[in-house]
């Protein structure tokens, strides 16, 4: 296991940086599923004791991002794929909410979140790509003027950025999604609610039908689905 984490200064909230440093590491990618979490590498990799981190993977076995293999120790958790489509249902229905507000209030979204997200999926930049949907989304839950969307879809946000990551590394959809996410914005601005919901909810299952199928071809269903 050699992800490149980044060093964490000692601070009295040590557990949670670990926790939030060995997230991102799992939810885009650089700590694969299966991969071996050995405590005394990321304790000297990140500069501090063993506690913090120990405390910091047990979060993390309780939010399901990795668990315990008798005789393996501690591994990051399977992605599993009927689960996640799960997730990706409420989080289509919760954008459609969030459109159909938008577009009550006609909001203007900033054009730049298309630039960057379209510049980043011809660049085939991974992260950038997660970074840019996040952003769109993020920026939808805003102009609906309902601060509980935007809560809602935060539970889930980084089992969603695994499925990305995994996605984005091999689909070929990566432009199109950003041409379904300009339709949503021009929807929204023009006051149409109806078709911005109609859209979000489309583009968003969609995804979960897209999840669904190059995850399972990607990973084998068997190595896709948790225990």
């Amino acid at each position: 296991m050699n992800p490149q984490l980044i060093k964490i200064e000692s601070t009295p909230d040590l557990v949670d940086q670990v926790y939030r440093s060995l997230l991102d590491a799992i939810s885009d990618g650089s700590l694969a599923p299966g991969a071996r979490i050995m405590q005394e590498d990321l304790a000297a990799q990140l500069a501090v004791s063993r506690q913090p981190v120990l405390q910091a993977l047990r979060l993390l076995k309780k939010d399901g991002f990795v668990l315990d293999a008798p005789g393996r120790g501690v591994l990051v958790a399977p992605l599993d794929v009927a689960w996640l489509v799960q997730i990706y249902q409420v989080r289509s229905a919760l954008d459609a909410l969030a459109a159909r507000l938008a577009a009550q209030g006609r909001a203007q979204l900033d054009p730049q979140l298309i630039r960057q997200g379209r510049k980043a999926a011809r660049g085939h930049d991974v992260k950038a790509m997660m970074a840019a949907d996040a952003q769109f989304h993020a920026a939808i839950y805003a102009a609906s003027g309902n601060p509980l969307i935007a809560q809602s879809a935060q539970l889930h946000w980084h089992h969603i950025r695994r499925a990305m990551g995994a996605v984005l590394q091999v689909s070929t959809m990566r432009e199109s999604i950003w041409d379904e996410h300009e339709a949503i914005a021009d929807a929204i601005a023009a006051g149409d609610g109806a078709r911005a919901e109609a859209l979000i909810r489309e583009h968003g299952e969609e995804a979960g039908h897209n999840l669904a199928a190059l995850l399972s071809s990607a990973l084998g269903q068997g190595a896709a689905t948790a225990p």
